[in-house]
């Protein structure tokens, strides 16, 4: 409950509904899984960075729960370390994803005080050839495990349409969902979104994952490989939302849906971790696919506005 009120504290949410996600961690352990997940995530970086360098050591600090970011910075500061780059686990432009980290570092910065190391953002990376090819990957191996030729369905993170007004999130999801089915030789896909948590009466982006699989059994499509290009990491809303939910769903319909792992430790996202810190450090090129180039590598003061 502790980290909930974290995650929810300013959003007018009621503590039922609180209460009910509580629920949803004590399915698995009464802990969120991200935790470890950034754990191995860090081991793996620690193992590519001694291998190919640059020699840097790693930090790790969160919004919501220890390591809390504050925290982690008054280490750097005891460490020594002026300048830092900061890689957040996030693929995408708004501004639950970008700019609500930045602010995140900005005011972690103000606690700490003049001894705060200087924190660099490294760019979104959707469209970086190696968080595709990791996609690539994981979900033609889910594919492998469906007898007859799947439909593709890819998932994200639902957010206001107000706040997706202020960004590019929507069109980066579509351009990485082009990307990685074309590379996988296919047509039958589509993008939807999960998770939503605002008022009935605030729209979101949608069509969501459960209506849509109910919408694909009426088109007499009943294999599916569902893939959450939208996270990074195998969450509590990727185990709870579509593991559990989403699952729940298909088998209800006589389905059958596999669900193709995110990012997570592939080899492929570790090298991409740091070909972006060699952009930082060495000006090497920013690799790119598909039409809309690199994101920008600093960010404008107008980019991702909070909604209105």
């Amino acid at each position: 409950m502790p980290f909930l009120e974290n995650v929810l504290r300013g959003r007018n949410v009621p503590r039922e509904r609180m209460i009910s996600v509580a629920h949803h961690y004590e399915m698995f352990d009464g802990v969120s899984p991200i935790n470890q997940q950034n754990r191995d995530l860090i081991a793996a970086l620690k193992e590519e960075l001694a291998a190919h360098g640059p020699n840097l050591p790693i930090y790790w600090g969160n919004r919501n729960w220890h390591p809390m970011l504050p925290d982690t910075l008054r280490l750097m500061a005891r460490d020594g370390v002026h300048n830092a780059l900061a890689f957040v686990t996030s693929a995408y432009s708004s501004f639950s994803s970008c700019r609500q980290y930045r602010q995140n570092i900005a005011d972690a910065q103000a606690e700490v005080g003049p001894e705060a190391p200087q924190i660099d953002k490294l760019r979104a990376f959707y469209n970086h050839p190696l968080f595709i090819e990791a996609n690539v990957d994981h979900i033609r191996a889910a594919m492998s495990k469906v007898s007859q030729n799947p439909h593709l369905v890819f998932t994200a993170h639902s957010i206001p349409e107000a706040m997706a007004a202020n960004c590019d999130y929507a069109a980066q999801l579509a351009e990485a969902g082009g990307l990685i089915a074309g590379a996988l030789g296919t047509e039958r896909w589509r993008l939807v979104y999960q998770s939503r948590s605002g008022s009935p009466s605030q729209p979101w982006l949608g069509p969501d994952i459960t209506d849509t699989l109910r919408d694909l059994h009426n088109q007499g499509i009943d294999n599916v490989v569902v893939a959450p290009i939208g996270f990074v990491s195998d969450h509590m809303e990727v185990v709870y939302d579509l593991d559990h939910e989403a699952q729940n769903v298909a088998k209800e319909l006589g389905m059958t849906m596999v669900r193709a792992a995110t990012a997570g430790t592939h080899p492929a996202f570790v090298k991409m971790i740091r070909e972006l810190m060699l952009e930082r450090i060495d000006n090497a090129p920013a690799r790119f696919l598909g039409s809309r180039g690199p994101v920008h590598d600093v960010c404008p003061a107008d980019c991702c506005l909070p909604a209105r």
